[in-house]
């Protein structure tokens, strides 16, 4: 096992998150007023009693950017796992269905399906990947009967008291990183390069999260505001109503 380089981590994190930040940039560059009012439940926004047309705009727009955000940063990390232990473990991008990752350490083939936080999934989604684990052992053991295949759901961030859950592991946060990396820190040490990434961009960003916002502003007026406020009908009617 190579110990984890640091530097040559936060090099890949400067450089693959750079990416990610410039298409947060211009996802934001492309967003269209109908586009995020579609998507959004107009009757809890309502019960929030926006009065602000300003107000209400910043928040769906908000919403919209934060979802996209979300699936943006899932899988960078996913990515960032990956990369982390095809350096330390020799390990490699699976192409099994619903496995992200595989690497053998003291004679144990892992599989892993690497996801967001600890509770990404309902029911019938861990189910799934449940299934998924069968399959991927059944498929490994083919060639090698005797091979040891253990499972193992990784979570970037979070918590779990109980790991073993059984047909499989599961680690999260710290427990994850360390897993994937020999390294009990660097569930640490991946967060600066993260944020001084993020700074560089932040102004760039902020110039056109304003410029959207300014123009929804004045788009949303002209076809949801009457007499000074907020057209509730109109606007549950433009969402909801049936097409013609």
């Amino acid at each position: 096992m190579e110990a984890i380089n640091v530097s040559e981590v936060s090099q890949y994190i400067e450089g693959e998150f750079n990416k990610f930040l410039n298409r947060r940039i211009n996802s934001v560059k492309r967003f269209k007023m109908n586009d995020v009012l579609f998507g959004k439940n107009p009757y809890f926004f309502s019960l929030q009693n926006k009065l602000l047309t300003g107000d209400f705009v910043k928040t769906i727009v908000d919403n919209y950017l934060n979802s996209q955000e979300e699936t943006f940063l899932d899988s960078f990390l996913e990515h960032l796992a990956i990369f982390i232990n095809q350096k330390v473990y020799n390990g490699w991008k699976s192409s099994t269905k619903g496995i992200d990752l595989e690497f053998n350490k003291d004679n144990i083939r892992y599989i892993v399906a690497i996801k967001s936080g600890p509770n990404w999934g309902n029911s019938s989604q861990i189910r799934k990947m449940q299934d998924d684990f069968r399959k991927a052992k059944q498929t490994i053991r083919t060639s090698n009967s005797k091979l040891n295949v253990i499972a193992v759901n990784g979570c970037c961030y979070g918590r779990n008291a109980k790991p073993d859950k059984g047909e499989y592991y599961k680690y999260c946060g710290q427990k994850f990183w360390e897993f994937i990396s020999g390294s009990s820190d660097l569930y640490l040490k991946i967060i600066k390069p993260l944020g001084y990434s993020a700074k560089e961009k932040n102004d760039e960003f902020l110039k056109s999260y304003a410029q959207i916002i300014n123009r929804f502003t004045q788009e949303f007026s002209k076809t949801f505001v009457k007499n000074g406020e907020i057209d509730w009908h109109a606007l549950v009617k433009f969402n909801s109503g049936g097409i013609k």
